[in-house]
């Protein structure tokens, strides 16, 4: 099983630039690659693979750019090989669109910009994880903020580092062992996803919606109207957007956290097999068409129904339970959970399902709960 570790670093000034360096090496090689590759197309000669270009820039090392002796090989390497695999991608569309398989862009690559992203640069090769260090070619020794989170037994294929906000981080893909889980025994859960409550359970558990760009967004735009007013190119523009995308990422890290806080809650990995539950359903929702609500369109991505579905379904699989997927044109909030009566009229002004034939009197989110759990039966 191939598993992605991410973490921060905690590096000094003298690191940091040794990163930068690495960095837009790694973006130098893509965009000298890009340029390589359309003056071979255009002129009819067999385009350059990756291992070709690698071999001009070994040539070009001696005369025209003498410091990339300063950073490691494998910058312009893995680099040179995700241009590679962006072409696959970009001629695989192309194909599956004249097909008639494929509605979106076709994703031709584009040339790197410092001005959008630092970036980063991917490692192979000599990596070593201690409990509170990453040792990497070049880099050496570098801190890691958490300490006894990366795997130290497991075999290393790549490393990764990148900056975001002013931060750096390494990302690490491991080579595990898959362990089998043993089958949950516990109840069935019905999980219903929405607004003003991230989701509510049949089991009547519910997790609160922390709305983290609803509670920053008179601050997001006071930091971009800052930013947009400062000049091009100044210091000053610098500083308000590293002030702007640590806005950003601070959001980000909210909704985050409270998401993987949720599902592991609800999964419950680490409980014993007859506290888990067995099985977790969950609505299959066109995300993409309800964005397409402009009245509601911001509250729903603030949300993070996809990622939520997302980190249900990988948690579910490490921990033996099983998830089911409603269809998208189930009435779960319509259908009375008791009796099963259908209220067509039903809006989603009403926050509180009132059945005509039974009586019932429940909460619109905890009744589409029990519906969705009472599928599994």
């Amino acid at each position: 099983m191939v598993r992605g570790y991410r973490g921060e670093l905690d590096l000094n000034n003298a690191q940091k630039t040794l990163c930068r360096k690495h960095a837009g090496a790694a973006r130098w090689a893509y965009n000298y690659g890009l340029r390589r590759k359309q003056a071979c197309y255009k002129a009819g000669q067999p385009t350059p693979s990756a291992i070709d270009l690698h071999r001009e820039i070994n040539a070009l090392k001696h005369s025209e750019i003498p410091w990339a002796y300063e950073v490691s090989k494998c910058a312009f390497q893995e680099a040179l090989r995700d241009l590679d695999q962006a072409f696959k991608h970009f001629f695989r569309k192309c194909r599956l669109k004249k097909e008639g398989t494929w509605k979106g862009t076709c994703g031709y690559p584009r040339y790197k910009s410092q001005k959008k992203a630092i970036g980063g640069a991917r490692f192979t090769g000599s990596i070593r994880v201690s409990p509170d260090a990453i040792q990497l070619p070049r880099l050496g020794l570098l801190r890691l903020k958490e300490h006894g989170y990366f795997p130290l037994n497991s075999k290393i294929s790549s490393a990764t580092i990148s900056e975001h906000a002013g931060r750096w981080y390494v990302s690490i893909c491991v080579h595990e062992e898959a362990k089998d889980s043993q089958p949950a025994t516990g109840d069935v859960i019905g999980v219903d996803l929405g607004i003003k409550r991230l989701a509510t359970l049949s089991d009547g558990r519910t997790f609160e919606n922390p709305k983290a760009l609803r509670k920053k967004i008179t601050a997001l735009k006071r930091a971009s109207r800052r930013h947009s007013r400062k000049a091009k190119g100044s210091r000053n523009r610098q500083k308000a957007k590293l002030r702007l995308s640590r806005m950003h990422a601070r959001i980000a890290n909210v909704r985050n956290n409270a998401l993987h806080q949720a599902t592991a809650q609800i999964v419950a990995r680490t409980k014993p097999d007859q506290e888990r539950p067995r099985v977790i359903v969950l609505e299959d929702l066109n995300i993409a068409g309800m964005l397409k609500n402009r009245r509601l369109a911001r509250a729903i991505a603030d949300v993070g129904m996809y990622e939520f579905k997302r980190q249900i379904l990988y948690k579910a699989e490490q921990a033996g339970v099983q998830v089911l997927l409603a269809s998208r044109w189930e009435p779960s909030s319509k259908t009375c959970s008791y009796c099963g009566w259908v209220n067509e009229a039903l809006t989603l002004s009403d926050r509180v399902f009132v059945c005509l034939e039974c009586g019932n009197v429940q909460d619109r989110d905890a009744n589409a709960a029990n519906n969705l759990a009472a599928l599994a039966q």
